[in-house]
């Protein structure tokens, strides 16, 4: 009886995944060109999570301000890299501004980087970007997306999943040195 229900389970599970083989929406599809890809770790650099800008000259009250800037979070997706060979990483940075006193005009262009990052904390590649926030009229806080980028990680799957992507404002080491002191918002 044991070697019956055995049998019976078997030839179940040899249905069950013959059942899911034939699931793709084209033939000739396989599981695995649908399987979700792995994610490294996204986030945030602290330090540089908030950029403070003043105008040149002016101080730092708040009559000097230019603009006040925050990464706001991000969207994120992951996909095989072709021939399964690493990972590529399309991220979309979120932002919010607040426009100062003392800003030159109805945009302002802003600065920030994504950076890759391996063991040890070791820098593998970045690449710098500029945000032109538009206000209108009478609006003084917005909320802006950055541009879509799409990062490829290299060598094999695991090995891309255990990097982590940065994202930050470029700061100068006076912006920088107000963030340590001032501490995260």
């Amino acid at each position: 009886m044991v070697v019956k229900a055995r049998n019976l389970l078997a030839g179940g599970a040899a249905l069950g995944l013959l059942a899911l083989a034939g699931c793709g929406d084209k033939p000739g599809e396989s599981l695995m060109s649908r399987a979700q890809a792995p994610c490294p770790r996204i986030g945030v650099i602290a330090d540089a999570a908030d950029l403070t800008r003043f105008r040149a000259g002016g101080g730092t009250d708040l009559t000097a301000m230019e603009v006040d800037a925050r990464v706001a979070g991000f969207q994120a997706k992951c996909n095989y890299a072709s021939g399964h060979q690493g990972l590529a990483v399309t991220l979309t940075p979120q932002f919010s501004a607040e426009r100062g006193p003392a800003a030159p005009g109805p945009a302002i262009d802003v600065p920030y980087m994504v950076a890759v990052v391996g063991d040890d904390d070791q820098v593998l590649s970045r690449a710098a970007y500029a945000l032109r926030i538009e206000f209108p009229p009478n609006v003084s806080r917005v909320q802006s997306q950055g541009e879509e980028l799409t990062i490829t990680l290299a060598g094999g799957v695991d090995q891309a999943a255990s990097r982590r992507v940065l994202i930050g404002f470029q700061l100068s080491p006076e912006e920088l040195a107000a963030n340590r002191r001032r501490g995260p918002r």
